[in-house]
């Protein structure tokens, strides 16, 4: 089968987890043979047909019971490169006072949506040989003066106004640094010092940067790129000096036909070339509350993939999805028929549950509708060398030694309990060992902390063997005595 974005399970994935096991099985949904249309398996060629509105689900143990949740997206962030903008938000934060659902699941979208804008600038970029500045006697009026520069091929003087000496002296900057200047803002940039000034007798740091003299002419065209999200160009436009929300946070609703405006011209920038769209990460963690249910609860999750449209994998990472009531699910219906629509990747641990909002039950809380457009992809859990590797591998993060007997006792620990049970064993037998003055965790001082803190299977079976010596119990369902 032909390799595709969504299936690259490898590349995506964070260092503390390895890749997925091999034997992955792929079951298409229903509605893809229910009309012809592009694979959901293949990225749609430039200039080809619409992109597919399908996607994948990955159900099964990822790796052992309750393991953290952040990795996956954070190793999808570092593969995808540091211009694509990643959000992390939480699957309840939908629910507030200040914003309806749908307003943020749309600014949850347009964040994972990039634009990298093009803009040409004529700068002069030159090594400054010589700074004159001429000061007036009396003290007070403009100063004027003179900035001679050079590169292997030319050398111009210019002439010095009151705002330029101000930022030259600003900057520090002296005879022998490489510099641009942008013509039309006259910012002043430093490059570093010209290789020819290397061994001249100075006091300079261990950040003092050497560079070639730059050769050519001194006036150049210099293309910037600036990287933006959709969502912080709706901020600024939706309402007067609303850059300052970006730093404050306070967004607020912002109208459709802003939105609508942005879009329209987003579109026409890139039919002229000057703007493109970038891919894009937006995360939603699993939120921090008590996971209840049986093993299968616990230990299931799924991981759907919409498919990316033809502009690239764009990607809205939605962990926890059960947590989503049935207005937003329809939304999110609605959303994906978008032409800027990124690729919708779902994560569960919940099996056939109740969908929120409503009074009917379905598999992992998702209505019907929205899982006919779903692709499974099934996972299994860590196997016992993958565990031992993980738990390697946070020991160097921790900088804990630990001997190859305690790996081998904390990885068993870790299968039979849960691996983050054992990942947090780690800090507790290595402040064991420093207390002894140890430099090496032994098996001894994880058989210490295993004893002292208990993993959750034994804490409730202590709760069960001395529940009546506690206040409130419901295990026996027996009514309270008040009188």
């Amino acid at each position: 089968m032909p390799e595709s974005w969504c299936l690259r399970s490898g590349q995506l994935g964070a260092r503390a987890l390895p890749p997925l096991p091999a034997g992955l099985a792929f079951f298409p949904s229903p509605c893809l043979h229910a009309a012809p249309s592009p694979s959901p398996f293949f990225l749609p060629e430039e200039g080809g047909a619409g992109s597919p509105r399908s996607g994948c689900l990955v159900p099964g143990a990822w790796a052992a019971p309750l393991t953290q949740a952040a990795p996956p997206p954070a190793g999808m962030a570092q593969a995808l490169g540091p211009d694509t903008p990643f959000t992390a938000i939480a699957g309840s934060e939908i629910f507030s006072l200040e914003m309806s659902k749908t307003e943020a699941l749309t600014q949850a979208f347009r964040r994972s949506i990039g634009v990298r804008i093009k803009e040409e600038t004529e700068i002069i970029e030159g090594e400054v040989v010589e700074i004159q500045i001429d000061r007036p006697a009396t003290g007070t009026g403009s100063k004027v003066g003179k900035l001679t520069l050079k590169t292997t091929e030319m050398e111009t003087i210019y002439d010095l106004g009151t705002k330029m000496i101000e930022s030259l002296t600003k900057d520090k900057v002296q005879a022998g640094d490489v510099i641009t200047i942008d013509k039309a803002t006259g910012k002043i940039s430093k490059l570093g010092r010209s290789f020819t000034r290397a061994r001249d007798y100075d006091a300079m740091g261990s950040q003092t940067k050497f560079v070639q003299c730059p050769d050519g002419e001194l006036q150049k065209r210099k293309e910037v790129v600036h990287t933006v999200s959709l969502h912080e160009i709706d901020v600024i436009n939706s309402r007067t000096q609303g850059f300052l929300a970006l730093f404050s946070g306070d967004t607020g609703e912002i109208k459709s036909e802003v939105r609508e405006q942005i879009n329209a011209k987003v579109a026409e920038w890139r039919e002229e070339g000057k703007a493109e769209i970038i891919p894009g990460v937006s995360t939603w963690p699993r939120p921090r509350q008590a996971a209840r249910g049986g093993s299968q609860e616990k230990r299931g999750r799924g991981r759907w993939i919409s498919c990316p449209p033809p502009d690239g994998p764009q990607v809205l990472f939605i962990d926890e999805v059960h947590m989503l009531d049935i207005e937003s699910f329809s939304f999110l219906n609605r959303a994906l028929e978008s032409d800027m629509a990124p690729v919708l990747i779902m994560a569960t641990n919940r099996g056939i549950t109740r969908i929120r909002g409503t009074s009917y039950q379905s598999p992992h809380g998702i209505p019907i509708d929205l899982l006919d457009r779903l692709l499974i992809v099934s996972t299994s859990p860590y196997s016992e060398k993958d565990t031992k590797q993980i738990l390697r591998i946070r020991c160097e993060e921790e900088d804990v030694e630990m001997s190859e007997d305690a790996y081998t006792v904390l990885t068993r620990i870790g299968l039979e309990t849960s691996l983050r049970y054992a990942i947090q064993l780690i800090t507790a037998a290595s402040l064991v060992c420093r207390k002894r003055k140890g430099t090496e965790v032994q098996v001894d001082d994880i058989k210490r902390v295993y004893s002292l803190f208990l993993d959750e299977s034994r804490s409730t079976q202590y709760m069960k063997e001395y529940q009546d010596a506690f206040l409130f119990n419901e295990l026996k369902g027996e009514t309270m005595d008040t009188s």
